[in-house]
């Protein structure tokens, strides 16, 4: 189960306390287990949705997008916020964005990023609420982990050294392929059509934002992958709110 803990302590705000400094092949196999992490994340905002049932509707899905930065401790909305600065400043230049991405302060068109995408997240949440919909909460999170998991499967990655290496390096990809054909099956399996849509969408921003990190970097890095999980989770909210 360390891999487990590896996942949850990484991608949540929650104090887990490792025994020892992992091995790299645990680290590798904690991405196994990030759909479950988003899972868990799912459950908690579900119950926390049931819990502010009669709460007015603004404030509603405030509280609930509260709770879902608080839970990640702000760890994808910190590489979102890097990621939009280095792919404006970086003038299409592959070695300045990936340096800007090092930088740890955060540029107007951070800011801007940030705001846009928490307004469109909590103004879905308040359609979703409305519509009575609140599903969406419990498949979002592990569509979003998911992607995680199947950006590694899949592209390179182009930082040497560090954790996102020893992530890459020792990921076991043939179980990863089957975890993530599991989470697809469990998302329909649990919502239906509204499971399959989100999937489908996901897909499609998936690959669209995949093909603009190889474009700019030839592969992906930490702030990027953060970046993907923000994204894609605010679009699959947004369609879902509009479907």
């Amino acid at each position: 189960m360390l891999p487990f803990w590896i996942a949850l302590q990484f991608l949540s705000s929650v104090p887990v306390r490792l025994p020892g400094m992992p091995e790299p092949e645990q680290l590798g196999r904690s991405l196994l287990f990030y759909p479950l992490v988003g899972l868990l994340f799912g459950g908690v905002l579900w119950l926390l949705d049931a819990l502010l049932l009669g709460a007015p509707l603004l404030l509603h899905a405030a509280l609930l997008l509260a709770a879902w930065v608080l839970l990640s401790g702000g760890l994808h909305l910190d590489g979102l916020a890097d990621s939009a600065d280095a792919w404006v400043g970086g003038f299409g230049d592959r070695e300045r964005t990936l340096l800007i991405m090092k930088d740890p302060r955060s540029g107007p068109i951070a800011v801007v990023t940030l705001v846009l995408v928490l307004l469109l997240k909590w103004a879905a949440l308040v359609a979703l609420i409305e519509q009575g919909q609140t599903l969406a909460l419990l498949i979002v999170p592990v569509v979003g982990r998911g992607a995680l998991l199947g950006l590694f499967l899949t592209t390179r990655y182009v930082r040497a050294g560090g954790l996102g290496q020893a992530l890459a390096d020792h990921l076991p990809r043939r179980l990863g392929w089957q975890v993530l054909a599991a989470c697809a099956l469990g998302c329909v399996g649990v919502a239906g059509w509204a499971g399959l849509w989100s999937l489908a969408v996901a897909a499609l921003a998936f690959f669209g934002l995949r093909q603009l990190m190889l474009r700019r970097l030839q592969g992906c890095t930490g702030d990027t992958a953060g970046a993907m999980l923000e994204l894609l989770e605010m679009v699959v909210l947004v369609t879902l709110a509009l479907g």
